[in-house]
């Protein structure tokens, strides 16, 4: 499926926009690298952000294409290693206009002025994900992350880390404030949408999700966290659907598959998903409470080859995997 709804209006040049730090935390050169790359203006800068010297994109340090700098981040203490790398790109950035983006779904070309167009047009601005799944578990979870991701991204006020741009000046309560909430949780984009008003732009990015059933386990109870610990209302909201329409579909199976099927295929044809997952949403809902409540009983889960405990918002202990 490609990117859906995406504008070629693109008024901005390289000569009358601001220049752009785009930061992307990898440890290794992946497209997406080569992609960004590619689309830098003159001014612009590329931070690709490893965590040490050990990570294998490291060896590319002065070899990197022009306007591009690889950035060791160091081991995270006290937060997620996301977080703790974006928190060092941020410092190491050089421009105030800031671009965030991850390397698991392609840029296609104009994608860096297209943001710009849509800041200079509307202020912060974040693209909407549509996550497909690459195994079982998360094929059938695509339509309660159209439902819960995509569709909760294009009501508003929620950032999508893999894109996103915004000045240093829209973080509300300043640059430090936000560096010093970031070092201290998981989610950088969840504590993005609490620093900063962000509206989403009518198009969405393809992001891959899951390739295997654990791994697709640990996705769902770190996505579940984030729901919970960022917008405890959404949790809330998120359980009561699900064991009420869990119920529905048992024991009116008609009715409540049918219902449930026709608000994923709206979703779905809304965002321009064309996919037949929107078919599974009837035994996805059916299992969601079980997903759930594995979610609320795990006291740890593993993201990017590391454990995290994360106790509440601002209280996260970095484990061995």
């Amino acid at each position: 499926m490609g990117s859906a709804r995406e504008t070629s209006d693109v008024t901005s040049t390289d000569q009358d926009r601001p220049p752009n730090s785009v930061l992307l935390p990898t440890v290794r050169w992946a497209d997406a690298c080569d992609e960004v790359a590619g689309q830098l203006g003159e001014r612009d800068e590329l931070l690709v952000i490893c965590d040490t010297a050990d990570d294998p994109i490291a060896d590319r340090r002065g070899t990197t294409p022009d306007g591009v700098r690889i950035v060791l981040a160091g081991e995270p203490e006290g937060c997620s290693g996301k977080a703790n790398a974006i928190a060092v790109g941020m410092e190491a950035a050089a421009h105030d206009r800031i671009v965030w983006t991850d390397d698991d779904f392609a840029h296609p070309d104009h994608w860096l002025a297209t943001l710009n167009a849509d800041y200079e047009r509307q202020g912060p601005t974040t693209e909407i994900p549509v996550f497909v799944g690459k195994d079982p578990l998360a094929r059938l979870l695509e339509p309660a992350y159209a439902l819960g991701g995509t569709a909760a991204v294009s009501a508003g006020g929620i950032a999508w880390g893999g894109a996103v741009v915004f000045e240093r000046d829209d973080l509300r309560d300043g640059r430090d404030a936000f560096l010093a909430d970031l070092r201290r949780t998981v989610s950088d984009d969840g504590t993005l949408s609490e620093h900063v008003d962000v509206t989403a732009a009518d198009r969405t990015r393809t992001v891959p999700a899951g390739g295997s059933i654990r791994g697709s386990l640990e996705r769902f109870v770190r996505f579940f966290r984030i729901v919970r610990f960022h917008a405890p209302l959404g949790a809330a909201f998120n359980v009561a659907f699900a064991v009420a329409f869990a119920a529905l579909c048992l024991f009116a199976p008609v009715i409540g598959v049918t219902l449930v099927t026709a608000i994923s295929a709206g979703i779905y044809a809304r965002f321009g998903i064309r996919r037949a997952t929107f078919l599974l949403a009837g035994p996805a809902v059916i299992v969601s409470p079980l997903l759930l409540a594995y979610a609320l009983a795990r006291r740890t889960f593993v993201w990017g080859g590391r454990r995290y405990r994360w106790r509440s918002l601002f209280d996260v202990e970095v484990l061995p995997v």
